[in-house]
């Protein structure tokens, strides 16, 4: 299935070709839901199986209950993780829960997927779900000034203004080599996503947005997420030392800054890190919440995109996040004959699926396929057609 926002069949196999072969795909027509769910069921019957004695993961274990949930979907740029994220968000609503969706991805699409302007950083009401759906996109050059607003005192730049407003201006060249302005000055790759993730949280900590009982991540490619996922403790310890240090050499100093009245600046410096310490555990702890969080794969069956799900998974597992699900997107629908495009295609796709049946990584996760349509998903009516075949 193409899922990707923005993206048609002709980017992936020539409709002429598909009918050639006899594929059946749905048509722009009032009946095309009932033959592309017939199409989904039939190429749902190869899929690799799930773990044996896996507890029931589909849409209705998902959906059970009121207590919040959080699921992250992510996998390698352009398998269509967006539409994925959009549509699941689309099912939950109409299945009754108020949710939130989130792009944490840099190059946004979710506006493009629900056909509405998302941007700006702020909460917008998504129009035609049945339950409250509202959406995100975290702007990163704002996460990025945020950040950096944590290493400033007021009125000053850089790193030199921000220790000298913790008293420790005189250290600036023996702590050179620590590289602490870079730290400071330069945010490390995946704070984007990071900083975007705890301001969801800061979000959700408000009275206002605790009717949420369901949070949908569209993150970015995988080496952001990756990225991503060991940030947390990176700032927890970097940013745990520079407090440690400053509290070293407090009462040494404690003159000096009062004299100079820095006091207030200091103060305010130190809350800032620390409240980005104390959001960056937050993220950590959610990541690695088997109760409440599911990160779900979502890939398309190439030897390329499946070897880069398995790294994923791998990484995954060793950060303790809690993955169950695959999502095998773009399968191309069941045909009575096969053209040469759709017969080399088919047998690329078969490789792929066989090599999730063998792989360790994979094989025991709860595979779900997705067939190929000739129909763009996009618009809230659209994810709701893809969220019926995907998310059973």
């Amino acid at each position: 299935m193409l899922a990707t926002a923005s993206h048609r069949l002709s980017l992936v196999a020539p409709a002429a070709a598909l009918a050639r072969c006899g594929v059946r795909l749905p048509r722009r027509r009032p009946g095309r839901y009932a033959s592309v769910r017939a199409a989904a069921a039939a190429a749902a019957a190869p899929a690799p199986p799930a773990k044996e004695g896996a507890e029931e993961l589909g849409f209705q274990e998902m959906s059970a209950g009121t207590r919040r949930r959080y699921y992250m979907l992510g996998g390698k740029g352009g398998v269509g993780k967006t539409s994925c994220a959009a549509s699941l968000a689309v099912r939950f609503a109409n299945s009754g829960h108020p949710t939130l969706v989130v792009s944490t991805d840099p190059a946004h699409s979710l506006s493009d997927s629900f056909a509405q302007d998302l941007s700006g950083g702020a909460l917008v009401p998504v129009e035609g779900p049945d339950s409250p759906l509202f959406a995100l996109e975290i702007n990163p050059e704002k996460a990025r000034e945020e950040f950096q607003a944590a290493s400033q005192k007021n009125g000053g730049t850089g790193v030199k203004d921000f220790m000298d407003s913790m008293g420790l201006g005189v250290l600036v060249e023996q702590l050179g080599e620590l590289k602490l302005g870079e730290l400071l000055d330069t945010p490390p790759p995946g704070l984007d996503e990071a900083i975007a993730i705890s301001k969801v949280m800061q979000f959700l900590e408000a009275q206002e947005y605790s009717m949420f009982s369901r949070i949908v991540f569209d993150t970015a490619p995988t080496g952001h997420t990756l990225r991503l996922l060991s940030l947390p403790d990176f700032l927890d310890a970097s940013i745990g030392k520079i407090l440690k240090l400053r509290s070293k050499i407090a009462s040494a100093t404690s003159a000096i800054k009062s004299v100079f009245g820095q006091e207030a600046q200091q103060h305010d410096a130190v809350n800032k890190l620390e409240q980005l310490r104390e959001r960056m555990v937050k993220v950590r702890a959610l990541f690695r919440d088997t109760e409440t969080t599911e990160f779900i794969i979502v890939t398309i069956p190439t030897v390329m995109a499946i070897s880069e799900s398995s790294r994923l998974h791998s990484s995954l597992q060793k950060e303790s996040v809690p993955v169950r699900k695959l999502i095998v997107n773009q399968v191309l629908p069941p045909s009575t004959s096969d053209c040469k495009f759709c017969a080399i295609k088919r047998k690329d796709q078969t490789r792929a699926l066989d090599m999730i049946r063998n792989d360790p990584e994979l094989m025991g996760l709860n595979i779900i396929q997705a067939p190929l349509v000739d129909m763009e998903i996009r618009g809230v009516p659209a994810l709701k057609f893809l969220g019926d075949i995907v998310w059973k």
